[in-house]
């Protein structure tokens, strides 16, 4: 019986990976903070990402464990917000290197959420996972912490990958929903200079790249991220090409600040760039379907 777990996976991401991995496990339990029930198949079991409560018991005999918990970053950086997005990561981890460490036959591989936003903002170097320079600010520091909770707790009997993820762009969930509004609206233009990179991958992509490291046994850090990182002033360029909008407006930072400030998120998640590759991936082999940009775009517009 192989059975796969998913911890917070009720989510975009999380259901991108159920409906992925559905025929390939015997059994599929998701860890959430809802209700514990059963539907399609699919076990559903509730967990506060902090204390034990009968959930660790899911985790023998599993043959993989995915974790994706931690509070949205899609939202103002108050101090109460920054605090819960740090410890909702650090928490859920914590207990899970515990919950890992208690079981009789553990997780074989265990995979962990991180982020690509780890890097410094490049406007010149790719990043990759051998030479990438991490930088220092709110963002950053939250993924270290989270990076050093995940790998610093050895666990000998199940293998450790921290998937460095990028903005993942899906037809039901992600940043493509409200980016495409925009470009439909006539606010499709670049967003500040526009200068900036955004690193991406289409959430095909990003199930496979899960999958290939499950089956590689690739461990440590991975970027699981598109082989061609964009400029944003093209990345809305093709957007506005591919939902058939002539022109955008471009959104100053000014704008955009008021504009974040109205829809509670910040403008770091467009401002930054996010010149991050995947050299761990391509090195081990790993096919991209959506290589460029227009592709994806073209594919996730599509009913």
């Amino acid at each position: 019986m192989k059975k796969l777990i998913i911890a917070a996976g009720t989510g975009f991401l999380g259901q991108v990976l159920v409906n992925h991995f559905k025929n390939q496990f015997d059994e599929i339990v998701i860890l959430t903070r809802g209700n514990s029930k059963t539907i399609d198949g699919i076990k559903y079991v509730n967990w506060n990402a902090r204390t034990f409560s009968g959930w660790e018991k899911e985790l023998e005999n599993a043959a993989v464990l995915i974790n994706m918990a931690g509070k949205s970053v899609d939202c103002r950086y108050t101090q109460k917000n920054k605090k819960e997005i740090l410890l909702s990561r650090i928490e859920s981890t914590k207990i899970l290197n515990k919950a890992v460490l208690n079981c009789q036959n553990p997780p074989k591989h265990w995979l962990n959420s991180s982020t690509a936003t780890i890097y410094r903002f490049s406007l010149d170097k790719q990043m990759d996972e051998t030479d990438g320079e991490i930088g220092n600010d709110f963002s950053i520091n939250v993924a270290l912490s989270w990076e050093k909770a995940f790998f610093k707790t050895e666990t000998p009997n199940t293998l450790k990958t921290a998937l460095r993820t990028s903005i993942v762009l899906g037809k039901k969930g992600g940043a493509f929903i409200p980016l495409k509004t925009l470009a439909k609206i006539g606010f499709g233009g670049k967003q500040g200079k526009g200068n900036q990179f955004v690193s991406w991958i289409h959430e095909e992509d990003f199930a496979n790249a899960v999958d290939f490291i499950i089956q590689k046994e690739i461990i440590g850090v991975i970027n699981v991220v598109s082989s061609e990182p964009i400029r944003n002033v093209d990345f809305m360029q093709k957007l506005r090409k591919t939902v058939g909008f002539p022109f955008g407006i471009p959104m100053s930072n000014f704008l955009l600040e008021i504009g974040s400030f109205f829809i509670r998120t910040e403008t770091e998640l467009v401002l930054k760039s996010r010149n991050v590759i995947p050299k761990r991936l391509l090195e081990n082999g790993f096919q991209f379907k959506f290589r460029a940009i227009d592709e994806a775009f073209k594919n996730l517009l599509h009913k």
